[in-house]
């Protein structure tokens, strides 16, 4: 099965140089978790961040300001992994698992975003094949997903990440 199949095709996104309400913003209003960051480009624009809830809430708690003085540029996680649209979920999946990630943004061969696949893309699926005979996405699969990027990052990854 390939991501296109399974990817959110509209997805919401929001500029390096907006204040962290506006992410917040668009969080509240499409019932999401994460927003990525893009830039414009030729004909479309490119991810050059993602922000989650929880980015959010560490930049208002660390920095001690109002959502509205805090530019999402300081809060965002500028490294970003993604997956094609004509990647195999098999693919996707190990992307997810060896970054640690639940969500990845989906950009074509320009780099531009077309899509956004997440964990709950790939649950979704597996249960509505759960109980068929040959599932392109077992139930295990997901599972295991979901426990190697939700596993605590080891001490040094941590030190090396601040």
């Amino acid at each position: 099965m390939k991501v296109e199949k399974l990817m959110t095709r509209t997805v919401h996104c929001c500029y390096a140089d907006e204040p962290l309400n506006r992410a917040a913003h668009i969080m509240w209003e499409h019932d999401c978790g994460v927003v990525p960051v893009v830039a414009p480009s030729d004909g479309g624009e490119h991810v050059v961040g993602m922000l989650t809830d929880r980015d959010i809430c560490m930049a208002a708690y660390t920095q001690g300001r109002a959502l509205t003085d805090i530019p999402i540029a300081s809060a965002m996680s500028k490294h970003v992994f993604s997956c094609r649209p004509s990647d195999d979920i098999a693919v996707a999946i190990k992307v997810m698992e060896a970054n640690q990630v639940r969500r990845l943004p989906v950009a074509d061969e320009q780099e531009r975003l077309v899509g956004l696949l997440s964990l709950s893309d790939l649950a979704r699926e597996a249960l509505c094949e759960h109980g068929t005979t040959t599932p392109q996405i077992p139930d295990a699969t997901v599972g295991e997903a979901l426990e190697i990027v939700s596993a605590p990052r080891s001490a040094s990854a941590l030190v090396a990440a601040a």
